[in-house]
């Protein structure tokens, strides 16, 4: 894993078409602007998980 540190205002670049960008840091909460292209879909973990787990569901069905 790559652990990188910014501060307000920074950008990571993830390939050539990921931005994210630190927009604020409150204590322990860090907010993060994301630019990617329309084809990428972006998630927070829990909502990606709780997709995957429907798409293995409609499978079964």
């Amino acid at each position: 894993m790559l652990v990188l540190s910014r501060v307000v205002g920074e950008l990571i670049s993830i390939g050539d078409d990921i931005s994210l960008r630190v927009l604020s840091v409150n204590g322990s909460s860090v907010r993060f602007g994301v630019e990617a292209p329309q084809n990428v879909h972006v998630h927070r973990s829990e909502v990606y998980d709780r997709i995957k787990r429907k798409e293995g569901v409609q499978k079964v069905r």
